[in-house]
């Protein structure tokens, strides 16, 4: 882990699923409630499923699990599945990684914190609002918000605040990818859900480890 970040950034932008929480039970749960509506969804969703397609843009994921629907299928399906998303996280909310709110609450007074996801609307809300995290983060923008790729949410949000030295901390390929697009070095979380192979400024093996690198 590099251990020489210190003093060289002015915020971190995170990721949401597999950074700072986990959710792929609940989200399964829920998309397979949805999959009993429709007679015409053939594959059941497992939480294998859902951490396979973490990061991945909202519309993309139903594009990808489910190819045989034709688009009028496909968005039937996806708007019933993003509804019983928000009402089953609401319920049963997700699993924070271990020393989550303390850490961030020690960054916090160093740093100005953001989320960037490639998530439905209404999503970030909601995991701010459960785990009373409202005060913490400066801003967040997601995929539903504009529908655009992550690497330009990331730049909304550098522009939007003003940010002069940011860090991305995530941990996909596709974060990578994106943060790198947007101009913003990474640090990959090794704990999440995916592999990196890139550029990535360092990598952390728990949630914690960023009091010290950073």
């Amino acid at each position: 882990m590099n251990s020489n970040l210190k003093n060289k950034f002015d915020s971190i932008i995170f990721d949401l699923d597999g950074t700072l929480w986990d959710s792929t039970v609940t989200v399964a749960n829920a998309w397979q409630k949805a999959k009993m509506e429709f007679d015409y969804v053939t594959n059941d969703i497992t939480p294998q499923d859902v951490q396979g397609i973490a990061g991945m843009a909202y519309d993309a994921i139903f594009e990808k699990l489910f190819p045989y629907l034709t688009t009028e299928q496909r968005n039937e399906f996806k708007a019933r599945c993003a509804k019983y998303e928000l009402e089953m996280l609401n319920e049963h909310g997700g699993k924070l990684y271990p020393d989550l709110k303390p850490t961030l609450a020690d960054l916090a007074t160093r740093y100005k914190l953001f989320v960037v996801s490639n998530c439905q609307c209404g999503y970030i809300e909601l995991f701010l609002t459960l785990n009373n995290l409202e005060s913490t983060f400066a801003g967040h923008q997601c995929y539903g918000t504009k529908s655009q790729p992550k690497y330009l949410n990331i730049i909304d949000i550098v522009q939007d605040h003003n940010l002069q030295n940011p860090v991305y901390v995530g941990d996909t390929q596709g974060d990578l990818d994106s943060s790198s697009k947007a101009g913003v070095p990474m640090i990959f979380a090794a704990y999440g859900f995916g592999e990196v192979n890139g550029e990535q400024i360092s990598n952390i093996e728990r949630f914690s480890d960023l009091q010290v690198l950073l």
